[in-house]
């Protein structure tokens, strides 16, 4: 259980200021897709809360991550289409003050007990770079299992990485 009391919740226009002090970090940035920026402005956060607001809950399950009542980070999935639509594609973030404390691993066992129960998957994957061995070891920690390593699969910041890809599969019959 996280040390940290934390509560998963809908994004509201309030969580502007906090979500843009907490996510303009390069440490952040660096372990992430190049959709999320660097610098973190106002303005980046208010077009990321107005789209989480405005999702289509029928296709991805976003939360903020609030501790005493700020926004300290984000987790979500993304259910997938076509020949994939038994799986959902988990991302996450959560600001460095909270890091080491439990908290991701707990917000990832929540999210993906409320996902595999509202929607009909019985697949969730995240894809953390190969180097980012936080992320992994949280992942392991919530249940997920690596699957493999899939090499030069990422370019970031002029260098190509490896990435992982973990999966958690929904106890079922189908």
């Amino acid at each position: 259980m996280a040390s940290v009391y934390f509560t998963l919740r809908k994004w509201k226009a309030e969580d502007t200021k906090s979500l843009s002090e907490y996510a303009n970090n390069k440490k952040i940035a660096d372990k992430l897709r190049n959709v999320f920026p660097h610098p973190y402005t106002l303005k980046d956060a208010e077009e990321y809360i107005n789209a989480c607001i405005l999702a289509d809950e029928s296709k991805e399950y976003c939360r903020g991550i609030d501790i005493e009542g700020k926004a300290v980070g984000s987790i979500g999935i993304f259910l997938r289409d076509d020949v994939y639509c038994k799986s959902g594609e988990l991302g996450y973030w959560l600001a460095e003050p909270f890091w080491g404390k439990g908290i991701m691993t707990e917000a990832i066992k929540q999210i993906c007990e409320i996902v595999f129960e509202k929607y009909d998957i019985v697949r969730i994957f995240a894809e953390p770079y190969a180097n980012n061995m936080e992320s992994r070891r949280v992942l392991e920690k919530a249940g997920f299992q690596l699957e493999g390593i899939l090499r030069k699969s990422v370019y970031k910041n002029g260098q190509l990485m490896d990435s992982c890809m973990y999966s958690l599969i929904k106890d079922t019959n189908i």
